[in-house]
């Protein structure tokens, strides 16, 4: 019987040899996507798991023992451990289960919300002032806790005369008495991240010493989609492309760059997997200039800074990519696995996409909940018809995985270890 040092080496080397487009023993199963399912799973709450990582703890042990996937789970993918963290900061942008003051079906999923977080006539201001805009505007709507940070006037510090009066404005601000109780609600929230950090550190090390490999980088967003997410919307951004690129490319410029130099500064990550989630680049949000303009040479350069780092970037494409094929066929072959939700044609990702990059998702969730054992057998296997011949996949499914069936997971588990056989 193998060991646990064996296994983690079996299902690295496994994940690893999929991404260089060769045939490992059988298909990998990195299954990210389980999200809330780990915790329904164990017997918990979904609320429960945010607020306690003890028990979000044992419910990964359990589902990583019983299911045996090839890549381990960590804490805080679904914001397991960091419910009073969320407590403390208040951010208007996420609902989650467990919150105080609304009414969340404890084991719903968490939920973004989007709004302009910068209007119109302030484009000029996150251009003019990046640094300024974003903690005396954005942070402040985006998290209550930060609403005092509206009471600093950055422009005070340019005053450079001698005295106290290139920090006078500062003083003010630091005596307001909402500004202190917004500094000792950050410290507190600091000590909780602090502690956070440390037991999600000493689990991975605990999961990886299960002999599961913990595959996952830092998660990296496109320019564009943190534009779109969290600055102007979705509607907004959109308009901006006609009546305001000059601003959305000043941002994406400056941002770009913010994470290329992050990447630079960290450590290297060789053969871990860098999650890239991509927003609001599929078919339909973008036109095919738009996308080669304002989406693709930003990404590109993301890509390419985690590869330089050692790292696998896994980009995960959203909603129908068919018409973007042309631009994923530009990734560095064999360094990257491209994610997809779906597609009108498998066999074009598959003789496309898969030529020169490993591919996953596809496997529709839902099926784990409406569909019977063999209806998700069959599926599994109709999709690993398409993608494994030759190597170049990895198991993922299209999304997150909530509400299934416990016996059909098992079945679906079962069938890629033994159909997934090369």
């Amino acid at each position: 019987m193998a060991t646990n040092e064996e296994l983690h080496a079996q299902r690295m080397k496994r994940i690893h040899d999929a991404v260089a487009l060769k045939e490992p023993d059988r298909v990998p199963i990195i299954g990210w996507g389980t999200q809330t399912f780990f915790a329904m799973d164990a017997g918990y709450t979904v609320a429960e798991c945010i607020y306690d990582y003890e028990k979000a703890k044992d419910a990964i042990r359990k589902f990583l023992a019983h299911y045996e996937p090839d890549a381990g789970c960590v804490l805080g993918t679904a914001f397991e451990g960091q419910g009073q963290i969320l407590d403390l900061l208040q951010p208007t942008t996420l609902l989650w289960a467990g919150m105080a003051g609304r009414e969340m079906d404890p084991n719903g999923v968490h939920q973004f919300l989007e709004f302009e977080l910068l209007e119109d006539d302030e484009l000029h201001e996150l251009a003019d002032n990046f640094n300024g805009c974003f903690l005396t505007k954005v942070l402040p709507r985006a998290f209550k806790c930060m609403e005092p940070m509206k009471h600093f006037n950055l422009d005070d510090t340019m005053n450079m005369t001698m005295g106290s009066s290139p920090v006078a404005g500062l003083m003010a601000a630091l005596s307001n008495p909402e500004v202190k109780q917004m500094i000792e609600t950050l410290q507190k929230a600091q000590e909780l991240q602090e502690a956070f950090n440390g037991q999600m550190f000493a689990f991975l090390g605990e999961v990886e010493g299960m002999g599961f490999p913990v595959m996952t980088g830092p998660p990296t967003f496109c320019s564009y989609d943190f534009y779109s997410d969290y600055l102007r919307g979705t509607m907004s951004t959109s308009q901006d492309l006609y009546e305001n690129p000059e601003y959305l490319k000043a941002f994406m410029d400056h941002h770009v760059q913010i994470i290329l130099d992050r990447i630079a500064a960290m450590p290297p990550l060789p053969g871990r997997m860098c999650f890239m989630p991509m927003h609001k680049g599929m078919d339909g949000f973008l036109s095919t200039e738009h996308y080669g303009e304002f989406y693709w040479p930003y990404l590109m350069k993301i890509v390419n800074a985690w590869i330089d780092a050692g790292a696998i970037p896994y980009v995960y494409t959203e909603a129908c990519y068919d018409g973007r094929v042309e631009f994923l066929k530009q990734l560095p072959p064999g360094k990257c696995i491209v994610h997809f939700e779906e597609s009108k044609d498998i066999e074009m990702l598959k003789r496309e996409v898969g030529a020169t990059n490993c591919i996953s998702g596809i496997y529709p969730a839902r099926l784990l909940v409406t569909g019977t054992k063999q209806q998700v057998v069959d599926e599994a296997k109709r999709i690993m018809d398409v993608f494994a011949p030759g190597g170049g996949y990895v198991f993922d499914f299209d999304g997150g995985v909530y509400d299934a069936k416990r016996e059909n997971v098992e079945a679906l588990f079962e069938c890629i270890k033994d159909y997934g056989k090369y």
